[in-house]
């Protein structure tokens, strides 16, 4: 199977390595000529067997509005488009509309794994038509981790299906970040009595109800900067946390731990605070996210 990758940014290039190593051919294109195995999307189409299968993996938004458009002029009936990026649910059905005026198929792909997703495997929720979902198998499976194909992926629904499971899942992930955050913050208060924090947090890896990955990640953070000296509690939002809140509003769903991670984030970036250099420390471990270096 040979493919199109149109974006080779952090997670972009990994999928395109973890492919390759799993037997799927890759030719990738991004605006970076050192990364990047063709001069432009012309050429990539070229290289590319018919039906063509084009994934991308650009900044939602007007980045990706304008791949989507230019794939559109390019492509022939019958190819497949998969969005892999963090585009809002409604765009996909812009897209799709657009993509199928000229008889492009398209599925929409929320992506999670981060600059782990290399080695560890990425878990996907993607949206789209069974039979276009099951063409793109052989990709969905060589991307996602080994195991039960149930645990690690999803086809959610309909076209923005995808997108809209990837959207509550950070969502959720804010307020999990959030919980560990202002736990640290409580005990690193305490140092009259806690004279461990990162201990206290690798104690909890096995046996308690608390363990997860993002835990993990949490003690790998400390281990590294015990005292998260030199990250500024500044942490930005890529944008699903307010659609999650937006969604929750107009289908009259209570949210308030997610709302109150998503304005934490807020309050971040008017006062540095042990809880929010936590949250910026887990967004770099796990995304690789830039942090702000305290002065």
């Amino acid at each position: 199977m040979h493919i199109g990758i149109i974006g080779l940014g952090k997670m972009g290039a990994n999928m395109r390595a973890r492919l390759q190593a799993n037997g799927i051919e890759v030719t990738g294109f991004d605006q970076n000529p050192d990364v990047s195995d063709v001069a432009g999307v012309n050429e990539l189409i070229e290289t590319l067997p018919t039906p063509r299968l084009v994934w991308i993996m650009v900044p939602a938004g007007a980045v990706t509005d304008a791949v989507i458009a230019e794939l559109a002029t390019v492509l022939s009936s019958g190819d497949l488009v998969i969005d892999g990026g963090n585009s809002r649910f409604t765009d996909d059905f812009a897209h799709s509309a657009l993509l199928a005026t000229v008889g492009v198929h398209y599925i929409d792909a929320g992506v999670s794994g981060g600059v782990w997703g290399l080695t560890n495997g990425f878990g996907l929720m993607v949206g789209g038509s069974a039979d276009q979902v099951e063409r793109a198998m052989p990709v969905f499976d060589a991307l996602r981790p080994a195991g039960p194909r149930d645990e690690s992926f999803v086809h959610a629904g309909a076209v923005g299906a995808g997108h809209y499971a990837k959207m509550v899942h950070n969502g959720i992930e804010y307020a999990l970040m959030q919980s560990y955050a202002e736990g640290y913050e409580l005990l690193e208060k305490r140092d009259d009595l806690i004279a461990d924090v990162p201990g206290v947090f690798k104690a909890w890896q096995r046996g308690t109800v608390v363990r997860s990955w993002l835990l993990e990640l949490l003690v790998r953070a400390l281990e590294e900067d015990p005292e998260l000296a030199n990250i500024e509690g500044f942490v930005e939002d890529s944008g699903e946390g307010r659609w999650t809140i937006e969604e929750a509003i107009s289908n009259a769903v209570p949210v308030p731990t997610i709302s109150a991670a998503i304005f934490a984030r807020f309050v971040s970036r008017q006062d540095d605070s042990p809880a929010m250099k936590a949250v910026a420390a887990l967004r770099n471990q796990f995304g690789g996210h830039a942090v702000k270096t305290a002065d």
